[in-house]
């Protein structure tokens, strides 16, 4: 990678970041808001999610999209049916840990197991921060990540299109 590409990548996942958190933090707690720590941690979440999935190109970050996106879900599916009826206790968080793990082993999806045992962990002491309602932490979650991945894929997708358009094929 050329200086100058590296340069726009960098530039790129930088503002892509703050929109991602911006977005986050800001307009979508205008929507809905716990309390103002939890925007912030959702926006932190929004940024991770961005970080994860952005990529040089096209294919990549679509690839790291659909994983972030099914491992995501599957925790939080995980996370949302746990809070519906306990409260957040060390126990719960380490067994969903546990039970997300086995499942994704025994489907042969090892490479999620990282990403959904994280998002898991976020989820859960988000809730034992916040325990009034703490089974909105899930869904809420899920609405910070959906930012992350939409703003990643979008930043990745106009660099990507910028470098087509200076490449010498198309000049």
């Amino acid at each position: 990678m050329t200086g100058r590409a590296a340069l726009v990548q960098s530039l790129a996942l930088t503002l892509a970041c703050l929109v991602s958190y911006w977005l986050t933090s800001s307009a979508l707690a205008r929507i809905h808001s716990l309390s103002d720590a939890d925007d912030v941690l959702g926006g932190v979440w929004a940024v991770i999610a961005t970080i994860f999935v952005y990529h040089a190109s096209r294919t990549e970050s679509l690839a790291a999209a659909r994983a972030r996106g099914a491992a995501t879900a599957f925790s939080f599916a995980l996370c949302f049916v746990y809070l519906l009826f306990l409260p957040f206790h060390p126990w719960g968080l380490a067994v969903l840990i546990g039970i997300g793990t086995f499942v994704l082993l025994a489907i042969r999806r090892p490479d999620d197991v990282i990403t959904t045992g994280i998002t898991s962990a976020v989820v859960m002491v988000a809730a034992a921060l916040s325990p009034h309602d703490a089974w909105q932490q899930p869904l809420l979650r899920s609405a910070d990540t959906a930012i992350g991945i939409a703003v990643a894929l979008a930043a990745s997708w106009i660099v990507a299109s910028s470098e087509t358009a200076r490449s010498p094929a198309h000049s």
